[in-house]
């Protein structure tokens, strides 16, 4: 086999660091790039994990059309996510990033399958060796894709792997594609790491350590295992230099089969003039900060010395370099200035802004402090526990004027952008005199190799692979390179040698030091790639040659390239459509009816409605009452017909001016500006953005912001068929079946920027950046922004993510969140909306609060702590069931897929991220819940109830240990009703004085018993009509018998009395609790004197079996003989049959299991049109019942068993129907009116109806919640932040010392020791040792709770706090003074806790500690 045989044609190289610039390695793949792109040009493909999904600004990747793109789409077909491109570094070689989150999911299926295929150890892996593993696997797949759908079995592949993050796909393709040569390459074995990086001995020790132990004993059994199985299965296995090939035969047990030294790209290093340019700019920088820093003028003679990399303290020789620096202090014979610049990138918050100020005003004097601002640039984090820090200080550098040698600690990455220096590294680097690199465990060593390949002469040591390669090659290396030999135990030995080296060097002068530098240049290219890339040609060869042996094990390639091979017929791809929409021609005396139809104010306006159905009634009734459509299907003829219409034109001309006049009224400058997001929205029948009450509640809320002129935006989702329509089969099954909603009819309307173009924005998702359109309706002056994915720039995956509301599976409603969340606070920067206040209507867009705090941390450099106060004092979370099926949680696997590089942007763990959405962050199985997520990020959390608000504080009471759910921040706020939307154009007319005014509810009181008697006749008239008229649709003939259709339409008759009930059909609501008994029932309904009507519609959802079953049942006894006419599921429940059915009923039931009623609103519609209302006493029904103004099913369970409780209510609904309802209905005068009915109807409208309306709502979200938290947000961000940073530090000065404070005693209260009795004082004392805490930190209580026999939650009865007497040093004393109001049985105890002028409330920080 010749050599030309063995050159690769496609050659694949897989490295965590391709386009991800986190190590060495890095530097090893993108400098390799160039030399090995003159050999295999565009047959070189890098593979690397994508890892900025979340933003397009990964500076190292260029996405673009390449030859890999076609192959890219086709691969999504295998289960294979690649964005392609060219990575942006010298050659621009091809690039696939690899999306590997779709496999977490999998991740227990694939290691199961590497432990039976390879027997891998993954069971103690944690996700720092799971996320690598998988990405490896997902590159092999994409290796596989590519080869089976591009290649044949005659082409020549390698496929390289680096290091043991990428043994997965080695491993996949050593099974899947056995003619493919794989080369895995080890750059420092994992044990290695381990053992120096704990400061352990290595070297001595190698050959006697039992890997496996070690392994165990540094919990890396994982990681090793599948670096050793990798090493093992390989066809060939290099590793970079002598020192690492002994390592891998210890540890891996396999000897390495070729050594392949990391080369240097020259052409990184400037041309010389430029060279001369940048080393003198650098030069003159690094002196300048040093004389600033140091307060001392340096010049030119100063001899600068430098180190670099990662912060391993002892693994890269810091603690010996330090040691030297010591020594050479010391040395009386040093007769230069010498500055040794650390180079260590270090957590730090941003460059000093004195040092900053300084060196900007020329002549300005740093002035002088102690400690770590002696030595740093940047603002050290954890300064105090340094390791650097704490060596200077040991060996006596403490930048005194007298020290010979100072030092200057830059803990910040050098990219051009630090705040100090602004120039890279490697232009820097050519500012200093010499560079000391005396590392203990560096397998190859790039620092000393760019060093001298930068002119720098260089200090390194025998234990970097590069100082012992170096050695080897080239003995004599003069002035430009020390090679300090390094054992176990000479630390002292190797420091004296540095300091010698620096010693001797800091004499050189003149020729010598152009000598040194000039030689340094030298010794670096014998590390070029031009000489070093042949070992890498002879792996390649290698592995081609052994793959070449296993042709017998060659498994079929994919159809996909046979079927091409014979079938020379063409493919004809499908049409990319574009989309084109003609547009309706009104004529221009018409024009104003474009403009209310595409504003949702008419919907709330009976004459503006009128006005539309006036233009034709049956299209108007055809087109579903939506005037879009409507204008869309009238001939130009009616039109031009309507031109002519005087009558027509002034009643248009009318209520076009008053549009005009009440959208001229803008909101005032004082109003917040509110982001309402929901995932719903009820607004009007035509326009399918809902499902049940919470979009009707959303709807109302956007109408009424707009009558109120609230500054208030929303964000929703554009549903293409929006939630189901719901039919029913012979048998009372229900059917869902989905209608296309066509936006073009719709007042939804594109929006554009300034140049016309549609604004979109992105969404990351596994692979892909999901393209998100903007639409926005005008709801009265508000407007709705709505997202939607199902356009062309999206896979048809993602198109389908916005067509159901609650459709699809978890994954999909995990999407439609990141849409709505992530995706809505996009949409309104993208749309120019300023925010004060986000305003989240249930935890689906909990997600806004994560993209908050990117833009905050990304935008406009805050710390995640700072971000994290911001958006928790602008953020309110309104929580709508106490249901926990109704609360959205995924598990830890759904969000990894999709977030797991969240943790990063935010500088946090992974293990922090998750616990944001957990009651308890230690529990690994719980699910990650988005009402959680919410409530971790919002300050303020209300229910919508009173009743609600008590229940909610006790399903998220484990958020705030410590305290008692009563305790916690969560409120209330109850819903309300928009008037003008369900109340009937006959109770407006009467109660408003204008069209959109406020209805005075006491006008009810002055009506007489008739006028009240004939509307609601009228009303009732009005929904049996419409329901006798609907029998006639083929959607009521499907379903029933004609003979049935004829009874029903017989005994359906609107002098009946008629109960409503409906709803959401949900388990819990109970539909079927007037069922239980069937002739009692039978009894009511069918009574000749007096009978009753019941009327059911709502709809459960498509997955809820159990609530299907119960709309089956309803159906099934409405067929029954005894109940035909008088009982009857109306299907299809939505806001038109809503307003009709609160409109007309007499009565409406509700009968939910208490506490599960959230609110309830439905009924309020009900009592705004004179209905009367039945429900049991939760919800809403808690505040708004009265007596003699409906009736109520008691508060309390009496039974723990529901079958019981359920037996009982059914028993006080038949009676009270019997022997209340059904007697007072029918108790008429001589003139035919119920006068008692009717006062049941005055009391109800006039003292229940007016504290249920939205008016009354939003003032209480105002006064409750907005203007106090945009006051507190101002108050945090004022002065530059000042009172924010106050808090922060505070807060970081309670988690320091909180543990550290101690009781030392407590006296008095004689509790336990002597009888307490009431009408006495009791004094107490408490001493506590605070630490470092003043006593205005911690405050104390005594708590006082209420045992009451039966009750098993806690009941706070009084809380005394204890005040602050005096202070000795760290002690204090608190003294309290307790005097029992009444007698009982009581539990006592202290609690501490931590206080601040700052903190809202105090479960915002939530140190507790009971004493």
């Amino acid at each position: 086999m010749n050599e030309l045989e063995l050159h690769p044609d496609y050659l694949f190289e897989v490295s965590w660091e391709v386009c991800n610039k986190v190590g060495g390695i890095h530097t090893v793949v993108s400098t390799k790039a160039r030399s090995i792109a003159k050999t295999y040009k565009s047959a070189y493909i890098a593979i690397g994990p994508d890892l900025w999904r979340a933003s397009g600004t990964n500076p190292e990747f260029i996405e673009q059309e390449t030859p890999l793109s076609q192959w890219a789409q086709e691969a999504v077909q295998d289960g294979v996510r690649v964005r392609v491109g060219r990575w942006a570094i010298p050659t621009s070689p091809l690039v696939m990033l690899v999306d590997f989150s779709s496999l977490f999911a999998r991740k227990d299926e694939i290691l199961a399958q590497l432990w039976e295929q390879y027997g891998l150890d993954s069971l103690s892996g944690q996700w720092d060796y799971i996320e690598p593993l998988l990405f490896g696997y997902a590159a092999g797949q994409a290796i596989e894709s590519f080869v089976c759908r591009r290649l044949t079995m005659r082409h020549k592949v390698v496929a390289q792997f680096h290091e043991w993050m990428t043994g997965g796909g080695l491993l996949y393709l050593r099974k899947a594609l056995p003619q493919v040569g794989t080369v895995f390459t080890s750059h420092a074995t994992v044990l290695g790491r381990c053992i120096a990086g704990n400061g352990m001995p290595l070297y001595a020790q190698l050959d006697k350590t039992d890997p496996e132990q070690t392994a165990r004993d540094f919990n890396v059994v994982p990681k090793h295992s599948l670096e050793r199985l990798s090493a093992l299965h390989a066809d060939v296995f290099t590793t970079v230099s002598d020192l690492t090939a002994r390592e891998c035969r210890a540890f891996l047990r396999k000897p390495v089969d070729l050594v392949t030294p990391n080369g240097f790209e020259p052409s990184f290093v400037p041309e010389p003039q430029t060279f001369i340019e940048q080393r003198k700019e650098a030069r003159k920088k690094f002196l300048a900060v040093a004389s600033v820093l140091l307060n001392e003028p340096l010049d030119d003679a100063t001899c600068l010395i430098g180190t670099s990399g990662r912060y391993e303290f002892r693994s890269k020789g810091l603690d010996v370099f330090i040691d030297a620096l010591g020594e050479l202090n010391r040395n009386t014979a040093l007769q230069r200035k010498v500055v040794a610049y650390f180079l260590i990138p270090a957590g730090n918050r941003g460059a000093r802004e004195d040092l900053r100020r300084s060196l900007a005003e020329e002549g300005a004097v740093l002035q002088q402090a102690d400690g770590a601002e002696r030595f740093v640039t940047h603002n050290l984090e954890q300064a105090d526990t340094d390791p650097i820090l704490r060596r200077l200080r040991e060996r006596g550098l403490h930048n005194n004027p007298e020290d010979r040698v100072k030092v200057v600690f830059v803990p910040s990455y050098l990219q051009g952008d630090d705040g100090l220096f602004n120039l890279p590294y490697y232009q820097l680097l050519l500012g200093l005199d010499l560079t000391v690199f005396a590392s203990y465990y560096e397998p190859w060593g790039y620092t000393p190799l760019e060093s001298l390949a930068f002119g720098v002469p260089t200090v390194t040591s025998t234990l970097a692979g590069f100082g012992l390669w170096l050695e080897d090659s080239r003995k004599k290396l003069g002035d430009g390179a020390f090679v300090v030999h390094r054992g176990e135990g000479d630390d002292e030995e190797v420091s004296s040698a540095i300091a010698d080296r620096i010693l001797s060097f800091t004499t050189l002068a003149g020729e010598r030091i152009e000598q040194a530098d000039a030689t340094a240049r030298e010794l670096s290219s014998l590390a070029e790639w031009s000489n070093l890339i042949e070992h890498y040609k002879t792996s390649y060869n290698l592995a081609l040659t052994i793959a070449k042996k296993r042709e017998k094990e060659f498994a079929p390639l994919s159809q996909h390239l046979s079927q091409s091979e014979v079938d020379l017929r063409a493919s004809v791809p499908a049409p990319r459509w574009t989309r084109m929409v003609v547009q309706r021609n009104i004529p221009e005396q018409l024009h104003p009816l474009d403009a209310l139809a595409s504003n949702l104010w008419w919907c709330w306006q009976p004459d503006a409605e009128e006005l539309f159905a006036s233009i034709d009634r049956e299209a108007w009734l055809a087109c579903e009452c939506n005037p879009m459509m409507l204008l869309d299907h009238i001939s130009y003829a009616r039109l031009e017909e309507l031109g002519q219409d005087v009558g027509f034109l002034e009643h248009l001309q009318a209520i076009y001016a008053r549009f005009q006049e009440y959208m001229a009224l803008k909101p005032t400058a004082e109003s917040p500006s509110i982001g309402y997001f929901s995932m719903e929205y009820g607004l009007h029948s035509s326009l399918k953005l809902y499902s049940g009450g919470l979009g009707v509640l959303a709807g109302d809320y956007l109408k009424e912001a707009s009558d109120r002129n609230l500054n208030l935006v929303g964000v929703g989702l554009l549903y293409r068929y929006g939630y189901f329509t719901q039919q029913l089969s012979l048998s009372g099954q229900q059917i869902a079946s989905y209608n296309h909603q066509n936006f073009t009819q719709t007042p939804v309307l594109p929006v554009r920027d300034e140049k016309g173009n549609w604004i979109t924005v992105e969404v990351a998702f596994p692979g892909r950046r999901v393209q998100v359109r903007l639409w926005r309706v005008m709801v009265g002056r508000v407007p709705l922004f709505l997202l939607d994915t199902d356009f062309e720039g999206n896979g048809e995956e993602d198109r389908t993510i916005t067509h159901y509301l609650y459709g699809g599976d978890q994954e999909n409603r995990f999407k439609q969140e990141m849409i709505l969340g992530i995706g809505g606070v996009r949409a309104l920067q993208a749309a120019g909306c300023v925010t004060e206040l986000y305003h989240l209507n249930e935890g689906h867009a909990a997600f806004a609060s994560l993209e908050r705090l990117r833009l905050l941390i990304h935008e406009h450099s805050y710390s995640f702590d700072e971000a994290t106060e911001i958006v928790r004092a602008s953020t309110l979370f309104t929580t709508h069931t106490p249901v926990p099926a109704g609360h959205d949680a995924f598990t830890e696997d759904m969000v990894r897929i999709y977030m797991a590089h969240y943790p990063a942007r935010y500088d946090i763990s992974w293990e922090r991220f998750i616990s944001f959405g957990r009651m308890n962050p230690n529990d690994p199985t719980e699910r990650f819940s988005m009402s959680h997520l919410a409530a971790s990020f919002s300050a303020g959390m209300n229910g919508v109830s009173k009743l609600h608000g008590e229940v909610s504080q006790k399903m998220f009471a484990g958020l705030w240990q410590g305290y008692y759910p009563s305790e916690n921040n969560v409120g209330y706020v109850t819903n309300g009703v928009h008037f003008p939307t369900w109340t009937s154009a006959s109770w407006r007319a009467v109660l408003c004085d204008t069209p959109y005014g406020q209805p005075d509810w006491s006008r009810i009181n002055t009506l007489q018993p008739e006028e009240i008697w004939t509307i609601r006749k009228a009303l009732k008239r009005e929904l049996i009509g419409n329901i006798i008229r609907s029998m006639s649709t083929p959607e009521m003939v499907r379903f029933h018998p004609p003979k049935h259709l004829v009874d029903i339409k017989e005994e359906l008759r609107p002098e009946i009395l008629t109960i409503g009930f409906a709803r959401r059909f949900a388990t819990y609501k109970r539909a079927h609790l007037l069922l239980r008994d069937l002739d009692r029932l039978a009894e009511i309904v069918n009574n000749p004197e007096r009978p009753v009507q019941i009327l059911f519609a709502g709809k459960a959802h498509p997955h809820d079996v159990a609530g299907q079953d119960l709309i089956k049942r309803i159906f099934s006894v409405s067929l029954m003989p005894q109940f035909r006419g008088k009982l009857l599921f109306l299907p299809n429940y939505d806001m038109d049959l809503a307003r009709k059915m609160v409109q007309g009923v007499d009565v409406w039931l509700n009968t939910p299991t208490r506490p599960l009623e959230a609110s309830g609103t439905s009924g309020m519609k009900a009592v705004m049109n004179g209905a009367l209302h039945f429900s049991v006493l939760d919800g809403w029904w808690v505040e708004g019942y009265e007596e003699g103004a409906g009736w109520a099913l008691s508060k309390e369970r009496t039974y723990e068993a529901q079958e019981i409780q359920d037996e009982l209510d059914a028993e006080l609904l038949y009676t009270t129907l019997e022997n209340e309802i059904v007697p007072l209905y029918y108790d008429r005068n001589e003139t035919g009116c119920p006068l008692g009915w009717i006062k049941y109807i005055q009391k109800s409208m006039s003292e229940i109806a007016p504290r249920f309306t939205t008016t009354r709502m939003q003032a209480d979200y105002l006064a409750k919640y907005y203007t106090p938290q945009v006051q507190y947000k101002h108050e945090l961000l004022a002065n530059s932040g000042e009172e924010l940073h106050e808090l922060l530090a505070w807060k970081a000065k309670m988690l320091e010392n909180w543990n550290r404070v101690s009781v030392i005693r407590t006296e008095g209260l004689g509790m336990g020791s002597q009888a307490i009795l009431t009408g006495m004082k009791y004094s107490g004392s408490l001493i506590l040792d605070l630490a470092e805490l003043s006593p205005e930190d911690v405050g104390a209580e005594l708590v006082v709770t209420e045992l009451r026999p039966g009750e098993s939650d806690v009941v706070i009865y009084d809380k005394v706090p204890y005040e602050f007497a005096h202070s000795d040093g760290p002690r204090a004393e608190y003294v309290v003074e307790f005097e029992p109001p009444s007698p009982g049985v009581f539990d006592v105890a202290i609690r501490l806790y931590a206080q601040n002028r700052y903190l809202r409330q105090r479960t915002d920080f939530n140190l507790v500690r009971w004493v």
